[in-house]
């Protein structure tokens, strides 16, 4: 055909769908096609973990509807992946890339999901995660889970995928998908979004539902779009808002969000932003390469009217440190989350997990369990550990008021900048948006990314600036998929 899917946009998508160029149905069989020449074949880049056996059903029942009744919306007929610990109540299991959950089904859609269905999206399938979201055992590398191997990076297959979202990334960076969603606790959607040269939105924890999702955390989780633009991640986001009642994070959003994130895709939207950056700590683990990169993004700013603050550092920057609020948290969250899969589910609580993996050593415990093991025996499960508590005080306190905040007030600024995902751990506990964007690759050929990060519910202010930097830097290439072998 000659619609050409590879960086293609949900724009020129559903330009080809109303003009008849292309079906829902032809689109999902081209990435299909692609998938089979490039995930499990060729470079093997392993980012899909299941397939959706319904994808073409739907693809179907939504160019009726096109044709009948006109499009639902930007959403309608796109192929969208989603991260295998989000529930769909379809075909498919919800595993977060344990083969202890490899027999476990969701009994209904994640809120999102479901979200995203009423917009039209067509689910293609799931994708591979660092098992557990990265909480399993220390040691493990990113991408790899039991259930689905070892996901590798397309642009250079020595250097790490990211995690926990990386098959989500490494997707929508192979184009085996329009745009995909991750989760986040603290850097699974901007670490692995950085090092797949993609854009990646983590939101204010509460403008995305959470329910029916495999958690890590309470307190810091929350989902977000993926996208090779930020105009795609936006239009994803827009689809998958909604009030949940369910989520009691969500209650602190009442007249504090959007209903279209794209009125604020602003080309121009550098000019006259205060921009700071946190030199103090973040640029201490950043090669010379990725600081050249930044430092470059930095200048492409100040070429397009943003104002610099250098530098603009956190107060509090050396003082988060190791907290116990995830560990007591995983327990807690994911028995909860078991519970309500019902009496037919295949395990029931951690404990079950671990027995499992136990039990088949050869194929879970390549890495061990120690993060699971922690979590069940040295936490009570009732988030009533002293230092749990005082922990959970600490990191808002350091991480939001005493930090974030203060810089941010200080130098009136509209957003830090970070180099790749280095201020992902402070902005995670205090439930603040960040947005990465393509700035470019290192000599070797890794991605980079730079990140723009605000207070609670600026996600309006974070899309003016990374949509303005992405149209003047245009960073972004896509992988070539060659195999070396």
């Amino acid at each position: 055909m000659a619609f050409e899917i590879v960086e293609t946009t949900i724009t020129k998508i559903q330009a080809a769908l109303d003009s008849g160029e292309i079906t829902s149905r032809q689109l999902v069989l081209m990435y299909l096609e692609r998938i089979a020449d490039h995930d499990k074949n060729g470079l093997t880049v392993n980012s899909v973990i299941e397939m959706n056996p319904d994808a073409l059903f739907i693809a179907d029942a939504m160019d009726t509807e096109r044709a009948r009744l006109g499009a639902r919306g930007p959403l309608h007929g796109v192929p969208v992946m989603l991260k295998d610990n989000i529930n769909t109540g379809d075909k498919m299991h919800t595993s977060a890339g344990s083969l202890a959950l490899a027999d476990s089904f969701a009994g209904e859609d994640a809120f999102i999901v479901s979200r995203l269905r009423k917009a039209g999206a067509v689910i293609l399938g799931k994708t591979n995660m660092t098992e557990f979201a990265n909480f399993m055992t220390m040691g493990m590398p990113s991408g790899y889970s039991s259930r689905g191997g070892q996901t590798l990076n397309p642009y250079n297959i020595s250097k790490p995928t990211g995690g926990s979202s990386s098959g989500s990334a490494v997707a929508v960076a192979c184009n085996f998908c329009t745009v995909s969603v991750g989760t986040e606790t603290s850097g699974s959607i901007l670490n692995p979004a950085s090092l797949g040269s993609i854009v990646g939105i983590k939101p204010t924890v509460g403008l995305l539902s959470r329910s029916g999702i495999l958690p890590l955390s309470n307190s810091q989780d929350t989902a977000g779009p993926m996208a090779r633009t930020v105009r795609d991640a936006v239009l994803l986001l827009n689809a998958m808002l909604g009030e949940d009642e369910t989520d009691a994070a969500m209650g602190a959003s009442l007249g504090r969000t959007h209903g279209d994130y794209t009125e604020f895709l602003d080309g121009n939207g550098l000019q006259g932003a205060r921009i700071g950056i946190p030199r103090d700590y973040y640029f201490e683990e950043v090669g010379e390469d990725r600081i050249a990169l930044y430092e470059a993004a930095v200048q492409l700013m100040k070429d397009h009217g943003a104002v610099i603050v250098d530098p603009a550092n956190v107060p509090t920057a050396r003082e988060v440190r190791y907290s116990t609020v995830l560990l007591n948290e995983f327990k807690n969250s994911l028995n909860a989350y078991l519970a309500k899969l019902g009496p037919g589910a295949p395990m029931r609580t951690l404990k079950d997990i671990i027995a499992f993996n136990h039990a088949h050593p050869m194929e879970t415990l390549r890495y061990g369990q120690s993060t699971l093991l922690d979590a069940e025996y040295r936490t009570s499960g009732a988030l009533t550990e002293p230092q749990y508590l005082r922990d959970r005080a600490a990191d808002l306190r350091l991480c939001k008021e005493e930090g974030i905040d203060a810089v941010m007030r200080e130098h009136r600024l509209d957003a830090l900048l970070f180099p790749a995902d280095f201020g992902s751990r402070i902005m995670a506990r205090a439930g603040y948006p960040s947005i990465v964007v393509p700035a470019g690759y290192t000599p070797d050929g890794e991605p980079f990314g730079v990140t723009f990060a605000g207070m609670a519910y600026a996600e309006p202010t974070l899309i003016r600036l990374a949509y303005a930097f992405e149209r003047h830097s245009k960073a972004r290439k896509p992988p070539s998929l060659r195999s070396f072998i």
